[in-house]
């Protein structure tokens, strides 16, 4: 993204918040931001598509940070994941984008109140993709409805807890608190075996999600965790966990993996056979192999 075009963005968010996205005109804009109509245009066909964009750009900055929370550490951990759920709190709230979920999920607009409901499935997505890291994949089929339980707890916790603590709000407090809550309630629900909701429910509410491309990508974490797992302790685990995080984001979210790269930053951890468990690392291998064969295909 050019520098003119976060600039906009940067200026709208401010007159959203102070006005309201309702309030505020695509002409506010101009006039804010210092540009034309048509510079505007060549950047947005709509106020809507600015606002997408705004939610685009936040969540693309947190999902960095997020992710960077786990370099070099065992992401089993409940800490780093209270810590993950800190971070996108304060950053929701240094934004202020409760306030403009809350106005455009009021509004009568379709498109926005659809990115958004599609933005909550993606983060009801991720938390249940970390629940399988934590609480492992033997607890599986109870692990949806605990994610959904977490997100209406920690929602309403928050909420209240504001109301009760003036602008003294502790997040790491709250977040914590609750994810303590869920702990527990995961062993419980896996030992009655109760469900409400099977995980591959996720599939038709994110539609484009195919399932060949979910059990890829899950089979990609779990090996890729496993890996992780095995040099924690090590001297050089930052080196090979870089090594692992590069493969992984390159095969799910380059548009263009680059084999090449890919079998470049494999070499090492395959010379490293002494600290990594060679089925994983031949595990790896055969994802890899079969994402090249698939794409070849199409």
């Amino acid at each position: 993204m050019n520098d003119r075009k976060q600039h906009v963005i940067k200026m709208a968010h401010q007159l959203f918040i102070d006005r309201g996205f309702q309030a505020t005109s695509i002409q506010d804009i101009l006039e804010y931001s210092g540009i034309s109509k048509g510079t505007f245009y060549n950047y947005f066909s709509s106020k809507n598509e600015l606002l997408m964009a705004l939610f685009k750009a936040i969540y693309k900055k947190m999902e960095k940070e997020r992710n960077q929370l786990l370099i070099g550490q065992d992401p089993s951990d409940v800490e780093l994941f209270i810590r993950q759920y800190e971070l996108q709190m304060n950053i929701n709230k240094e934004n202020k984008l409760i306030t403009l979920f809350e106005e455009v999920m009021i509004s009568n607009d379709p498109e926005l109140k659809q990115f958004i409901k599609d933005g909550q499935l993606r983060m009801l997505q991720w938390t249940y993709q970390r629940f399988l890291e934590i609480f492992g994949h033997e607890k599986k089929p109870v692990l949806l409805d605990c994610a959904i339980m977490f997100l209406g707890i920690l929602h309403h916790n928050m909420k209240y807890y504001a109301m009760g603590h003036d602008s003294k709000i502790n997040v790491y407090q709250v977040v914590r608190y609750s994810v303590k809550r869920v702990e527990s309630m995961v062993n419980e629900v896996a030992n009655t075996g109760e469900q409400l909701n099977e995980p591959e429910l996720l599939e038709k509410w994110i539609p484009d999600q195919k399932d060949a491309r979910r059990v890829f990508q899950e089979e990609l974490s779990k090996t890729i965790v496993g890996l992780k797992k095995e040099v924690i302790d090590t001297n050089e685990s930052h080196k090979y966990i870089e090594l692992l995080e590069f493969i992984q984001e390159e095969l799910l979210h380059s548009k263009n993996p680059r084999p090449f790269l890919i079998q470049s930053a494999l070499a090492p951890l395959k010379d490293a056979q002494a600290l990594f468990d060679l089925k994983l690392i031949e595990d790896l291998e055969h994802l890899i192999s079969s994402y090249f064969k698939a794409d070849a295909k199409n």
